[in-house]
């Protein structure tokens, strides 16, 4: 069940839209429910975090293993300034950390965000699932 949540995080991120509606988790409380207050205040919102296209190619090359700013770089083609800005914003929201090596800072992903974020978008596509034919009344 986490295994699919997180591909589907992973095809939001990669803007892959072969992903079959079928991998998405169709039995709801099978997993860890997020509540809506909770989603709301998250801290900020990852989904929302990773809209930009900059950022989600930055968690990305994370995935695959700890990188510094000089590597994000290399790998994005974006300047300097950006991607540490960038960073900083994924720092600050919890999906990555900074650990210094001598002179050098590698910022690792925190898969625990990642998770929660593609948790909270089963839970959604589930609820939408669940209620595709409840039509409010006007």
């Amino acid at each position: 069940m986490r295994k699919e949540a997180l591909n589907l995080l992973g095809n939001l991120l990669t803007s892959n839209t072969d992903t079959p509606v079928d991998t998405v988790p169709t039995a709801p409380n099978t997993h860890l429910t997020l509540h809506q207050d909770a989603v709301i205040s998250a801290n900020p919102d990852v989904v929302r975090l990773l809209a930009d296209p900059l950022r989600a190619r930055i968690v990305q090359i994370l995935a695959d293993g700890p990188a510094t700013t000089s590597h994000l770089v290399a790998d994005t083609g974006a300047k300097q300034p950006n991607v540490s800005g960038h960073l900083k914003l994924l720092r600050e929201a919890g999906v990555v950390t900074a650990e210094p090596r001598g002179r050098f800072t590698y910022y690792r992903l925190i898969p625990d965000a990642l998770q929660g974020a593609a948790l909270h978008l089963a839970d959604l596509a589930a609820q939408a699932r669940a209620h595709s034919e409840h039509f409010r009344t006007c």
